[in-house]
């Protein structure tokens, strides 16, 4: 069988009850979660996408890491998995801004992270948002000015779909993982950013004066949220 073919067969229910299998054998009690973030946790992966898995231990060593990476060359389809993995303590300390992203991005497989929601306040929520618009801000200007390079526009309007989830978040404190669902739900601003976000992932091919237009297009709204979610 071609490996194009073993993508396409791939089934990710199958994948991950051998993944938690080898899980269980190499850490035992220590595992205290396991889940999975990305296109397979929000339904819309393809046969070129990465299996994001998260995994939480009771403390993690570099002889854990070692051991894990061990166990998955052992998996098929090791090509494809990529992901995290930390121990508790290290979590409940983490940067609080991205934990409220990844709280909402994770769908638990074993356990469960809900011992994070307590690290997570409003202005957390206001500076995952400032951190989005402003890394999207200066690596959109960089790339209009010198790289003029459509994977890096691609890749930054796939990064501003967190941040169209995070002012969604604020605005209602409701978390939609699937762009779909999601879009008719926006103000113009985001719904214009999002369904761009989906447009460019169907468009193989583009054009100077459409790179030009949807760079500014990025560049204008991260520097609007910018402005708006300004240090209180």
């Amino acid at each position: 069988m071609k490996p194009k073919e073993q993508r396409m067969d791939f089934n990710i229910n199958t994948w991950m009850k051998g993944y938690l299998d080898g899980l269980k054998a190499l850490f035992a009690s220590r595992l205290q979660f396991v889940g999975l973030q990305g296109s397979y946790c929000r339904g819309e992966a393809t046969v070129n996408s990465d299996i994001d898995a998260v995994v939480i231990l009771d403390q993690v060593t570099p002889g854990d890491l070692k051991a894990y990476g061990a166990m998955l060359d052992t998996l098929p389809n090791r090509e494809k998995v990529c992901g995290f993995i930390s121990g508790r303590q290290e979590l409940l300390n983490w940067e609080r801004s991205d934990l409220f992203q990844f709280y909402h991005d994770t769908t638990p497989v074993l356990g469960s992270i809900d011992f994070l929601l307590p690290q997570i306040d409003h202005e957390d929520i206001h500076r995952a948002i400032r951190i989005g618009a402003c890394n999207i801000y200066h690596l959109c200007g960089h790339n209009m000015v010198h790289e003029k390079d459509v994977d890096i526009l691609k890749n930054l309007y796939k990064s501003a779909a967190f941040t169209v989830q995070a002012v969604y978040y604020d605005q209602t404190r409701a978390y939609l993982k699937q762009k779909e669902e999601l879009i008719p739900l926006l103000q113009p601003p985001e719904r214009e950013i999002l369904q761009t976000v989906i447009n460019l992932k169907q468009q193989p091919n583009m054009a100077q004066t459409e790179f030009e237009q949807f760079s500014a297009l990025l560049f204008n709204w991260a520097a609007g949220l910018i402005i708006e979610y300004k240090t209180e």
